[in-house]
This record gives C-alpha cells, sequence and structure tokens, in this order.
C-alpha cells in the first residue's frame, strides 16, 4: 500500500461513491474493504464488548515489549495507507481536503506516545518502599467524531493499547466506512506483531442504543467521548469514570508588536487546514485597530477572500440552520451540508465565484455576529476590530464560550502574552505560530485528537487511560 498510484486511489473512491449508493451499501462500508473483510466489526454491541474483552486479556499477558511492537506495527500500517484513508473520509463524510488528511494520519503514526508514555514512580523512606504504577482499566468505550474519524480511531488505539486496554468503538454514524477501516488496521497489526486478531472492535450500524449498551455495560470501565457537547454530556452522565473531548471556539487576538505578515499567513494556514474541521482551528479573529487593515492585506495574499456585512449576514443564514431542541427554544446550528466545505463551495451558494486558489473566506463584522459566536468548522473567519488588549481580551474570553478549549496569540509583548495566557484558562494556548503547532504539528509535543478540557485530561496520551495503583513494602528495601 505504500507505493500506492494516485490512479488507484481515485479508483478506490470511485468504489466507495458507486457503493455507498446501493442497497448494500451499509454492508460493505460497514464490513467489507475491495473484497476484503474487515475484521472486529460487530452487529451486536456485547459481542463487540466480548471480543474486546478477550483482547485485553491477550494484551494484558503481554509483556511492555510486546505491546510496543504491535503499536510499531499500527504506525508502519498507518503511513502505509494514509492516502487511502484521506480519500475514503472525504470521499464518505464530504468534509475537510484529502491532502490535509492524509497529513494527520502521517501526524498520528509518528507523534502519538507509545509504551514509553507510561512509567512508574518509586518511593523509598524509612518505612520502606512505595511503588505507583500506571495500570489499565480493562476495556474501554469510545465514541468518536465524523471531523477527525480514522485519525482519532488510530490515535485512541494506540495510546489506549499502550496503556494494556482493549477497545471497543461506536464511531459517528455518517464516518463508518473509515473508521472501520482504521479498527481493521489495528487489528491487522495486531496479528502481524503476534498479538490478538481482534483488539480493538466496532458496529456495523453504530446508533444511539448501541451507545447506550456500551455507557451502561459492566465490562466497561472507562469511557472516552471525542465529540460535540451533547454526545460528551450523555458520556459524563454515565456514572463511570470518563473523558470527555468536548466543542471550542478557539478566538485569535493579533496585537500591534506582532508579525503582521507573518501572523496573517500562520492565522489562514491554520484556519484552513482541513478545512477547519480540527477543534483547534482559530475561529474569529479580534485585531487590533491600528493594524487590521495591514493584517486582512496580509489574509488576503496567501488565499483569502473579503465578503462585505450583508454577503456575511446571507452566508450566515446558509451555513446556520434553526432548530428546537428539546426544551422547545429555537436554537442555531450549523449546517452538515457546509461544514468541512471548500471556501469557493461555501462562496457559490451566495453567487459569488472563486477560483480553488481562494481557501477562505473573511470578513469585518460586529462582536455579536453568528460568525463570532458560533464555532462553524468551515473556512470562514471573522475579524473584529478593538482598541486595546483589555477589550481583545475581555472579548476573546467570552467568544470561547468558557470552553477552555484552544487560544491563539499573534503578539511579542510578553505583558499581553501572558495576561490572555492567564485569563482565557484554555487547554491548548498558541503563540505565534498556526493552530495545528498545538498538536505537535510544527511544534513540539505529542499529539491527539482527544482533546479532554471538560475532564481534564488535556492533551490525551497513553497515561490517560491509565489508572494508578499502589504497591507497598513496609519496613523493606530502602537500602541506603
Amino acid at each position: 500500500m505504500a507505493n500506492i498510484t494516485e490512479a488507484e486511489i481515485r479508483k478506490i473512491v470511485e468504489n466507495i461513491v458507486r457503493s455507498t449508493s446501493t442497497e448494500s451499501a451499509d454492508k460493505w462500508t460497514s464490513t467489507v474493504y475491495q473484497g476484503r473483510k474487515l475484521i472486529g466489526i460487530y452487529a451486536d454491541m456485547n459481542e463487540a464488548i466480548d471480543a474486546a474483552e478477550r483482547g485485553y486479556k491477550a494484551v494484558r499477558a503481554m509483556t511492555v515489549e510486546q505491546r510496543e511492537k504491535i503499536i510499531t506495527e499500527i504506525r508502519r500500517l498507518t503511513v502505509a495507507e494514509a492516502a487511502v484513508m484521506a480519500e475514503m473520509g472525504v470521499a464518505e463524510t464530504g468534509m475537510g481536503k484529502v491532502e490535509h488528511k492524509r497529513l494527520k494520519h502521517i501526524l498520528v503514526a509518528e507523534k502519538t506516545p507509545g509504551t514509553e508514555d507510561i512509567v512508574s514512580e518509586a518511593k523509598t523512606g524509612d518505612n520502606g518502599l512505595t511503588l505507583t504504577e500506571m495500570a489499565p482499566f480493562g476495556v474501554v468505550g469510545a465514541i468518536t467524531p465524523s471531523t477527525n474519524p480514522s485519525e482519532t480511531v488510530i490515535c485512541n488505539s494506540i495510546g489506549m493499547i499502550a496503556a494494556g486496554n482493549g477497545v471497543v468503538f461506536n464511531p459517528h454514524p455518517n464516518a463508518i466506512c473509515v473508521s472501520n477501516y482504521a479498527v481493521d488496521l489495528v487489528n491487522r497489526a495486531s496479528a502481524a506483531a503476534g498479538g490478538p486478531e481482534v483488539l480493538v472492535c466496532s458496529m456495523v450500524k453504530p446508533t444511539l442504543e448501541t451507545a447506550n449498551i456500551m455507557q451502561t455495560h459492566p465490562k466497561i470501565r472507562l469511557l472516552v467521548c471525542t465529540g460535540g457537547p451533547g454526545v460528551v454530556k450523555a458520556v459524563l452522565s454515565s456514572g463511570k469514570k470518563a473523558i470527555g473531548a468536548g466543542a471550542g471556539n478557539p478566538p485569535v487576538i493579533v496585537d500591534d508588536t506582532a508579525d503582521i505578515a507573518k501572523a496573517g499567513k500562520d492565522i489562514i494556514d491554520g484556519c484552513t487546514f482541513d478545512n477547519n474541521l480540527p477543534c483547534i482551528a482559530e475561529k474569529e479573529v479580534f485585531a487590533f485597530r491600528n493594524i487590521a487593515d495591514k493584517l486582512i492585506a496580509e489574509m488576503k495574499k496567501n488565499g483569502a477572500y473579503q465578503i462585505n456585512r450583508a454577503q456575511a449576514d446571507q452566508l450566515a443564514k446558509i451555513v446556520l440552520v434553526e432548530k428546537t431542541n428539546k426544551a422547545g427554544k429555537t436554537v442555531k446550528t450549523v449546517s452538515r451540508d457546509c461544514v468541512g466545505r471548500d471556501a469557493d463551495v461555501l462562496l457559490a451558494k451566495i453567487g459569488v465565484k472563486v477560483g480553488k486558489d481562494i481557501r477562505c473566506i473573511i470578513c469585518e463584522t460586529d462582536f455579536m455576529h453568528d460568525f463570532v459566536q458560533h464555532e462553524l468548522m468551515m473556512p470562514i473567519l471573522p475579524i473584529v476590530r478593538v482598541n486595546n488588549i483589555e477589550e481583545a481580551i475581555d472579548f476573546a474570553i467570552k467568544a470561547e464560550h468558557g470552553n477552555r478549549h484552544t487560544a491563539h496569540m499573534h503578539s511579542k509583548n510578553i505583558d499581553h502574552l501572558s495576561a490572555f495566557a492567564k485569563a482565557v484558562e484554555t487547554t491548548i494556548f498558541v503563540k505565534n505560530a498556526p493552530s495545528y503547532a498545538g498538536i505537535g504539528f510544527g511544534g513540539e509535543g505529542h499529539t491527539t485528537f482527544t482533546i479532554a478540557g471538560p475532564t481534564g485530561e488535556g492533551i490525551t496520551s497513553a497515561r490517560s487511560f491509565t489508572r494508578k495503583r499502589r504497591c507497598v513494602m513496609a519496613d523493606s528495601f530502602k537500602i541506603i
């Protein structure tokens, strides 16, 4: 698969599109790929959990070295098949950019921590030795999104397997094909490295019912949810230990000490990466009034197209739709037909024709505009002029809505940077770089696609999926 040609990839995508239009689409997308049956896919959640438990017991009996061999093979296959999963993801969900998804898979393969993240602690004193080790939970139940489906499956699998767990996934219904392909990839890697044939599992047809079974099953000891506020809330209400990676609406502040040319490029690069699907991506800009014109000019040099306020209002009515929630209240929510779409596709909806070189839509708005207040996950970037750092921080915190997810700032003023970082309290704070630097892409540190702000684990890794166990030997083994 490593030397797959572009023509072969296109053929794969054509097969996906043809297959999803047939009566047997569900069966094909859930259990078969190119005539090969996918491994670890079950019609019944209870059976999937039992299989994941068997996988957990097999891994538990392995040495850490053997566990790491499985992870090494997962990394190898992920890099080799990154282009295939990227094409599948775009074809199935209609969201994002193929090349960016390919890069995300490679990032996951190269920068997701493995068993090296599991570190024991020892404390000695007059009363002997106490050893604290990171132990697996057992079987982990994981819910994954449609925005980063296979990336999240593989990232979670590496960390959870490194921690010694078995895993059962309940993927987003709009990304079953590519999510189950990733599950199959992990199982193929496990078998090739001498591990169990089925180590991680998924569903033929994930539903709310299968999610409920998973959340209440006695064999599930840990729940991990990467998704919208609704599913995260459900998981956190389950009564089990849960890790929740929720929504964000990351603001960007640009002050008058910033390198404006770099800021303009970095913001557009970050905002448009995979068409703004990553939850860390720049969603709204608060620019000092005296540099706003220059910043906008630099954004235009880097593929941004500016629309006026009337056009922004017109586009807002298309990309945001009104729905009635359970409480009977009318609320605005993003249109699934617009999430992750190319900028030229979105502009065409308001009669503006541009080329593929345009990758971002920018517009000046006031603070209360829908583009500022709602996380769109589209390459649309509102810009609000501010008078000073105090106003910028006030607006940015309010626009972030207390998610404490991600924030960005372009500045050379250490006092401004420090003041915003302290005030916004986000899990990730990126300074003078595109947003994706915050997950290790062009920045230091490991990567993850499960950023657990609500439950406090932050940038999750293998150790996030462990529980601490203490072993005490009183009055012995202190050798000093």
